[in-house]
């Protein structure tokens, strides 16, 4: 269970799944389908759904590619963090919010896999979050061009891999496919 006190809700993330992040994805098609349907499942769980957008030099604020895609619509009501950096934590308002909702673990879908998605994670982790990753529910593009040696469906499974097995004192990371999501925290 989570470290942090009196925190024993879940959230939803939906990280980066905007134009310009995901255009080049790998299966992108197959991972908004899986975030759509924990979408709705959240929703219909009462669970809050936190939707994060970032942007940079190469996707300012208001261009096309920093639009989130159609397929994933937000509602007005559910908080939108707008972000600079990789780890959705990092100078955003992300901690205020789940605060507010007393959330002390989180589900965590979108982009990049081996940029904002791992950054996030590990962020969550030392700040005291249980972070479970849906196995099924989140992409990159392939980095090879910038250095990567592996390509994203690698890069997809050696994420959820390594995350399956990432702890620290009183919290822990998982993995998860889609379809035994559960915003109830386990046992």
């Amino acid at each position: 269970m989570t470290t942090l006190q009196d925190r024993p809700n879940t959230a939803l993330l939906v990280i980066d799944m905007q134009k310009g992040v995901v255009g080049d994805a790998y299966d992108v098609d197959r991972v908004v389908a899986n975030i759509g349907s924990l979408v709705e499942k959240a929703r219909a769980e009462d669970v809050p759904v936190i939707w994060v957008q970032h942007s940079d030099g190469d996707m300012p604020i208001g261009s096309d590619g920093w639009q989130y895609i159609a397929a994933l619509q937000r509602a007005d009501d559910e908080p939108l963090v707008q972000k600079t950096y990789g780890d959705s934590f990092e100078d955003t308002d992300l901690e205020s919010i789940l605060s507010a909702n007393k959330v002390g673990r989180l589900v965590v879908t979108g982009a990049q896999t081996d940029a904002c998605i791992r950054s996030t994670l590990h962020g969550a982790l030392v700040r005291g979050y249980d972070a479970t990753l849906v196995a099924d529910a989140h992409t990159t593009e392939d980095m090879r061009q910038w250095g990567s040696p592996i390509g994203p469906e690698e890069a997809i499974a050696y994420t959820n891999l390594y995350w399956g097995f990432s702890a620290a004192p009183g919290r822990s990371g998982s993995t998860t496919p889609t379809a035994e999501i559960a915003f109830t925290a386990p046992a």
